[in-house]
């Protein structure tokens, strides 16, 4: 069914209508909202038929997908008669997907991030990430459940600006980031072409719609069914070979979230011996496992290789979808404060956090005040005792590759 928003007079989907109306009234946006409505008003007094018949048809097709109830039976042994529902389904989602609502930041949220380091007095080295939006969660949309979207969002605003092939491929070749409901049904297209079949069974093939948590898995998924090299790195500091240690205690378990229980890990030539992985959690106590591995992972590409004395680098790498129990965030750099007087280098993630205001967060910058409380995470905080990161390979797969990054696997740290 289609209905028309009470606000702009926008035709939505009547499943998406609340969400869509609730959204006017976040971040003192209605004014705008209101003018929008007026200037579409005067432009569009009737409702575009083609374009109700649009999403009434796709409404249809994705109610009858290859794993809806009852569907699969009529599809059953026929592959292509899938390959063709799938066609249909991306072609209608490219006709009705809608672009998501982003709080423009005048210069960019990174210009402002670099320009605050850059400020700051001691002897320091800051990695970042080029372009990146900040996508807030919204009460009324998202708030609690919608963080892992957002995250997707922001790691596709870099993507969208900073590789060409991603541009591309992304969404049908759309050029813009998608709402939540429309990145559902992109998930959702991505199971239906067998990429994480074991994940996806963990949300019974459904997504759109519902306030189910997400995180890496999902987010590797949706960007290698567009044949992005999406990778997942585990991080883990527990041992977990019994339920008993070796002095009879009980031993810490590994702790699993929704989406990665179906997580098959592989562990790195790194780290191929418990001895190992008992030894680094021990000796560096997980974080700064973590940390290094960051502060090499930005380091490792930078524009500004020229310039090794520049205390602010920008990275060619993608930002990292940043999970642990509870929550998910975007790390867009990394600091490295150098230890004196014989003292280790110390180290701090900048990150940016779907749970915070983006209004908030580009008046600290602005200001050069308060902005390190919103941004800056030290190693201190990373107090949980599984992280999960997620990043993008540069370059487009190949057929072959494709078949292969249908499995969701990992790099074990520990």
């Amino acid at each position: 069914m289609i209905s028309s928003c009470p606000i702009c007079n926008v035709q939505v989907l009547t499943a998406e209508l609340q969400w869509h109306a609730n959204a006017h009234f976040d971040d003192d946006q209605l004014q705008t909202d209101m003018e929008l409505a007026h200037q579409i008003a005067l432009t569009q007094s009737t409702p575009n038929p083609l374009l109700l018949d649009t999403h009434q048809e796709c409404n249809n097709l994705f109610a009858g997908d290859p794993h809806a109830q009852g569907a699969s039976s009529s599809i059953a042994g026929s592959s292509s008669l899938q390959g063709s529902v799938l066609d249909e389904q991306v072609s209608c989602l490219l006709q009705v997907q809608l672009r998501s609502n982003v709080q423009e930041i005048q210069g960019g949220v990174m210009n402002l991030l670099r320009a605050c380091l850059e400020s700051e007095a001691g002897s320091s080295t800051s990695m970042i990430s080029g372009h990146v939006d900040h996508y807030q969660s919204l009460s009324s949309e998202d708030k609690g459940w919608g963080c892992g979207w957002r995250n997707i969002q922001m790691l596709s605003s870099h993507l969208l600006k900073q590789r060409l092939e991603a541009r591309e491929a992304l969404f049908g070749g759309s050029g813009f980031v998608p709402d939540i409901p429309s990145l559902q049904r992109w998930l959702e297209i991505a199971w239906d072409k067998k990429f994480d079949t074991l994940g996806s069974s963990h949300f019974h093939n459904k997504v759109y719609g519902a306030k189910k948590w997400i995180g890496t898995t999902e987010c590797a998924a949706l960007l290698r069914s567009f044949g992005l090299r999406a990778r997942v790195v585990d991080f883990d500091s527990t041992e977990s070979s019994g339920p008993h240690s070796k002095n009879g205690k009980h031993a810490p378990k590994r702790v699993q979230g929704p989406m990665d229980k179906f997580l098959i890990k592989n562990v790195s030539p790194t780290s191929t011996s418990s001895e190992l992985c008992r030894e680094d959690a021990e000796n560096m106590r997980g974080q700064q496992v973590l940390v290094d591995w960051i502060w090499n992972y930005f380091a490792s590409r930078h524009s500004d290789n020229s310039d090794s004395s520049r205390r602010v680098l920008v990275s060619d790498k993608t930002p990292l979808y940043f999970q642990h129990q509870g929550h998910s965030r975007t790390i867009v750099g990394i600091q490295k404060q150098n230890g004196q007087r014989g003292n280790q280098d110390r180290f701090t993630l900048l990150i940016l956090d779907p749970g915070h205001r983006t209004s908030d967060l580009e008046r600290a910058l602005r200001s050069k005040t308060g902005w390190q409380r919103l941004v800056k995470r030290g190693v201190h905080t990373l107090r949980k005792p599984q992280y999960q990161l997620c990043y993008v390979d540069p370059g487009i797969a190949s057929s072959e590759e494709m078949e292969q990054l249908k499995t969701i696997d990992s790099i074990l740290k520990c």
